[in-house]
């Protein structure tokens, strides 16, 4: 009787994101392709930190287990930037993806200079200024969250206002963390929602004001997480928040966005192509 790995049994495949640095340059290249796959189930395992041979060589083992274990070979994708420590995964048994190996030898070609092959630089603080700006961006966002503070809406990039749990404070600490934009939410309170006016504390910044709004099914769903019992995730409540808070955006002409099926990353592009924002370049 042939060798039935538990993981064939449960249709998964391993996948390892492998990195000199913090993995995130491998991880995000390597899930973007991987959603292209919606068949299949990955388990998904960062390795950061292979600065060294003796790192390298045990990645190498620990891949080779993995693949004689579950009958299957891995994926290794990797942004290993040193020649040494890559060519050690020559002899791996998985399916090794070399983003560096890819990119960097084209453009060497292209440029007619051989690349400095210097770990970290892809994440590197080359830019303390920039730095800094992300900083009190998240600074900013974090006392602006939630309407607590309106003082300071004047020197926001953009205010997101929707009602709760609609996913304005992620997008915010995303787009100070990653970008360095100011941004503020506002929640809209069912008062403000049945009288069908712009809150006047929002009137003057209605030039920066961005919507989200979502699915009623998807907010129920967010809702009773949070607070099973109550009017709070009733259908008939978020039915009534959404309906007046989409015609609220639309009576004063404020752009707005459906969250329902766009993670964090795409809400906050959304955001940044719709209204012009500058996407300020990571350090």
């Amino acid at each position: 009787m042939g060798y039935v790995s538990r993981r064939n049994m449960s249709g998964k495949r391993t996948v390892f994101f492998v990195s000199d640095q913090t993995g995130v340059t491998a991880e995000t290249l390597g899930r973007s392709l991987l959603t292209q796959f919606e068949a299949h189930d990955f388990d998904q395992v960062t390795v950061p930190f292979i600065d060294s041979v003796d790192k390298a060589d045990e990645v190498v083992r620990r891949i080779n287990a993995v693949a004689t274990a579950e009958g299957l070979r891995p994926i290794v994708f990797s942004t290993l930037v040193q020649d040494e420590l890559r060519e050690r995964f020559s002899r791996v048994s998985g399916l090794f993806l070399d983003f560096f190996d890819a990119f960097l030898s084209p453009l060497e070609r292209e440029l007619q200079t051989r690349s400095s092959h210097t770990i970290g630089r892809a994440h590197g603080m080359r830019d303390s200024g920039a730095y800094d700006r992300r900083i009190e961006a998240t600074n900013f966002a974090l006392s602006n969250d939630d309407g607590s503070s309106t003082a300071d809406y004047a020197s926001a990039d953009v205010i997101l206002i929707g009602v709760s749990r609609t996913g304005k404070t992620p997008t915010c600490l995303y787009l100070a963390l990653a970008y360095g934009v100011f941004a503020a939410n506002y929640p809209l309170a069912e008062d403000e929602l049945e009288s069908g006016i712009l809150p006047k504390v929002l009137a003057p910044c209605r030039t920066k004001l961005y919507g989200l709004t979502i699915s009623p099914e998807r907010l129920q769903q967010i809702r009773r997480e949070r607070r099973p019992l109550g009017r709070y995730a009733s259908a008939e409540q978020v039915g009534f928040e959404l309906r007046s808070a989409e015609a609220l955006f639309r009576r004063y002409q404020i752009p707005f966005v459906d969250t329902t099926s766009f993670s964090i990353e795409e809400i906050a592009s959304t955001i940044l192509s719709g209204t012009g924002i500058e996407r300020r370049t990571r350090p």
